[in-house]
């Protein structure tokens, strides 16, 4: 089996190197991630200039571009077979409601997945990450069975597993995404040269988190994964929009 790694967090952090760990027995393995963090990249790819490729002492290729470059790059150029999944993560924070909308996590498994291939973004919840393997194991698991039985056509799957041993996942629940409230205010700041700066706020909290949402299942100490589509047609306004638009 042929497995492409890549994430957000950079080809140096930790949750990689656990995935790799977890995933080697598996076949094949190429690591392509960023050259830095580039968390919060979303969907960017690199248009206004070239991008590098290097390789580090343990094997793993870095990029100095986002993490859908990183994915882009592997299977349209760099591959000589196209991967039969592609894994990203793990990432050190959650993905979960519109978190996904800014995720560099899951836009390299977005872009695996935009290329026709299955592809699983993974996220450790939590604040201290220190159970790096138990998303591992998940992840591990995951690619057995698309190995075992593959699915009719690609799919994309979000999955957030709460940092806590193995033995002490609550299961493993197939989710939709939550909703948060909207972001917190913007931090103003002064730097050391006196220039006025300014911080993106903190996340909104947990809005819509009922049964059935990714938010729900992280609380209850379930991995969360949720099937994503890249469709973003508000399909229930295009009788209305119309309507609108011929008055």
């Amino acid at each position: 089996m042929r497995i492409l790694l890549s994430n957000d967090d950079g080809y140096f952090a930790p949750g990689l190197a656990a995935l790799h760990e977890a995933l080697a027995p598996l076949g094949e393995i190429t690591v392509v991630a960023p050259e830095r963090d580039r968390s919060g990249a979303s969907n960017s790819l690199t248009l206004d200039r070239p991008l590098s490729l290097h390789r580090a002492g343990n094997g793993y290729y870095y990029v100095n571009g986002t993490p859908t470059d990183c994915v882009h790059m592997a299977v349209t150029g760099l591959l000589d077979i196209e991967p039969d999944v592609v894994v990203s993560g793990i990432n050190a924070g959650s993905n979960m409601g519109d978190d996904t909308l800014y995720s560099g996590t899951v836009a390299a498994a977005t872009e695996g997945y935009l290329l026709g291939i299955p592809s699983i973004a993974v996220s450790l919840v939590g604040k201290a990450f220190a159970h790096y393997g138990t998303a591992a194991r998940i992840a591990r698991d995951l690619v057995e069975r698309i190995r075992r039985d593959p699915p009719a056509e690609p799919v994309l799957l979000n999955v957030n597993v709460p940092d806590v041993p193995p033995e002490a996942v609550a299961g493993i629940e197939v989710t939709r995404l939550g909703r948060r409230h909207k972001a917190q205010p913007v931090v103003k700041s002064v730097n050391p040269r006196g220039d006025t700066v300014y911080w993106v706020g903190p996340a909104g909290a947990a809005r819509e988190a009922g049964p059935g949402t990714d938010f729900h299942a992280l609380e209850r100490g379930a991995v969360s994964v949720t099937p994503l589509q890249v469709d973003l047609t508000h399909a229930g306004q295009l009788g209305g929009i119309g309507r609108w638009l011929a008055t």
